[in-house]
């Protein structure tokens, strides 16, 4: 029997599941302009300082290799609400904490229970009509990126003014907020009704994500999406440091730098939309051209002191990994539609090493050659995916 015509989804559903989204992935994000009055209040050994925002990610990547595919074998409204909890957990375990230890974990939970948010983005997938699903998920991963971007310079300007803590005991108090709100607008979906024959258990799904790595399609999306966001983290890993050593920028001016290129999430909408007619192989081939141009431009305008390029160039590149994003998404939530959790799963956990390393890649370029070979290091990565697109066959790909 096949299973049931998904129910629609409203444009108030797509803003709340969008906020939803940007709320909850900000909380693996509040502590990166934090780390050093988080380790000077607790004590923290220099050595440690960096596991005050590795251990989130870490959390967050467990969740989407643990929990996220969960998606495909629980209700998905009660998951999303369990998650939520277990991030009020973390938060206030934060906010409370008193040594190191107290605080890593408590951030290790932070970053499991945030994965709620990539139960939303496969759900609102589901929701969406096929001819309108690259919009829908456009505008919701808009929002959760937007909650990336601008995670950072809320944190940093709250933290100003009312200490560290006050983020994070500002956000358990959203995230309260939020579980009641999406527990009574959420519809209820029981992927059990797309099994009715058989019900797969919990180390069968996992075990068939092993198997999904083999879509071809899966994986080139993967690919692109590593380079995009391995760039993305590299510009903004590095970004700050040239800022206060070239520009002179405060903690301040920084954040509302950072502030202005959460500009570039309003791509996401936009992306969808033309994804929705059939553009995504141009859309494909367009960004990492331009992720490239934008590097290029950046090591120009940081030699010529210009600060207005620096900031035109970064709402671009965050525009283009957008565009990456939805059109990728799109394109992968067709291929098994009833595993769309197991696969958001797969190509988010590959998404975040690929962001990873980029952070790396920026910290040692930025150390060792200034902003002149981070900006080509990003262009390389640029240029990198372009070629990969280029190996790709221009038709599309049939459902296996």
């Amino acid at each position: 029997m096949s299973a049931p015509t998904p129910p629609g989804i409203t444009p108030r559903l797509t803003a709340v599941l969008a906020v939803a989204c940007g709320a909850i992935i900000s909380n693996i994000y509040y502590a990166q302009p934090l780390v050093a009055p988080i380790s000077r209040s607790l004590h923290m050994p220099v050595r440690l300082s960096g596991l005050v925002v590795t251990l989130s990610q870490l959390g967050f990547g467990a969740g989407l290799l643990l929990v996220v595919p969960l998606a495909d074998l629980l209700e998905n409204r009660r998951l999303v609400i369990v998650m939520l909890a277990v991030t009020c957990l973390g938060l206030a375990g934060v906010a409370l904490s008193g040594s190191t230890d107290t605080f890593l974990l408590a951030a290790f939970v932070v970053g499991l229970g945030s994965i709620a948010a990539q139960v939303l983005v496969p759900l609102a997938a589901h929701l969406a009509p096929d001819d309108q699903r690259g919009r829908v998920i456009g505008n919701v991963m808009g929002g959760l990126i937007g909650g990336i971007m601008l995670a950072r310079p809320l944190a940093s300007l709250l933290a100003a003014s009312f200490g560290w803590r006050t983020v994070f005991e500002v956000s358990c108090v959203g995230m309260m907020v939020l579980a009641v709100v999406l527990r009574r607008v959420l519809p209820v979906r029981d992927p059990g009704l797309d099994h009715q024959d058989h019900r797969p258990r919990y180390g069968q799904l996992l075990a068939s994500m092993l198997r999904m790595l083999r879509l071809r399609t899966l994986q080139r999306r993967i690919a692109y999406q590593m380079l995009a966001f391995a760039a993305f983290n590299l510009f903004w890993t590095a970004i700050p440091l040239m800022l206060a050593e070239r520009f002179g920028l405060t903690q301040r001016g920084i954040a509302l730098f950072a502030l202005a290129g959460a500009g570039g999430t309003l791509a996401a909408p936009l992306a969808g939309r033309l994804a929705d007619r059939g553009l995504t192989r141009q859309l494909t081939l367009m960004v990492p051209v331009m992720m490239a141009a934008c590097f290029l431009t950046t090591r120009w305008a940081a030699g010529a002191g210009s600060l207005l390029v620096l900031v035109a160039a970064s709402v671009i590149l965050d525009g283009c990994v957008q565009i990456n994003q939805v059109t990728s998404q799109r394109v992968i939530y067709a291929l098994q539609p009833q595993a769309r959790g197991r696969i958001n799963g797969i190509y988010m956990a590959m998404m975040f090493v690929g962001g990873a390393c980029g952070s790396s890649l920026g910290t040692v370029t930025e150390a060792d050659g200034g902003w002149a070979l981070t900006a080509l290091a990003g262009a390389g990565l640029g240029l990198l995916a372009f070629a990969l697109v280029l190996t790709e066959r221009a038709s599309v790909p049939r459902r296996p």
